[in-house]
């Protein structure tokens, strides 16, 4: 994902302000969902793996599903986000932002 898109990402919160704009830039040239779901997978679980290494979360999955649970046991999906993200109502830096957060 990184070398093909060429994005610099280091796990850290900041980089998901990159990851945001990558999806938004791919919402404005209107490709068919299914032409960018598995990009906009793996941007969701690098956003998970960014909140699991900066909240001292755990990965959770059940049946196909898959989210991250804080310390605090809160469950947040990541994935789930990133959809939402290219559908222009959401943000995986402020998800990040709450997760992180609420794990304090």
């Amino acid at each position: 994902m990184r070398e093909g898109a060429r994005l610099r990402l280091d796990y850290s919160a900041q980089s998901l302000w990159r990851v945001d704009r990558v999806i938004d830039g791919i919402r404005r040239e209107r490709p068919p969902y299914a032409a960018v779901e598995t990009a906009l997978r793996g941007l969701g679980a690098y956003a998970g793996e960014v909140i699991v290494r900066q909240a001292g979360g755990e990965w959770w999955a059940t049946g196909g599903d898959h989210w991250v649970r804080t310390p605090d046991g809160r469950l947040w999906d990541p994935i789930d986000e990133a959809r939402r993200c290219f559908a222009g109502d959401g943000s995986l830096r402020l998800l990040c932002r709450d997760a992180t957060a609420a794990s304090l």
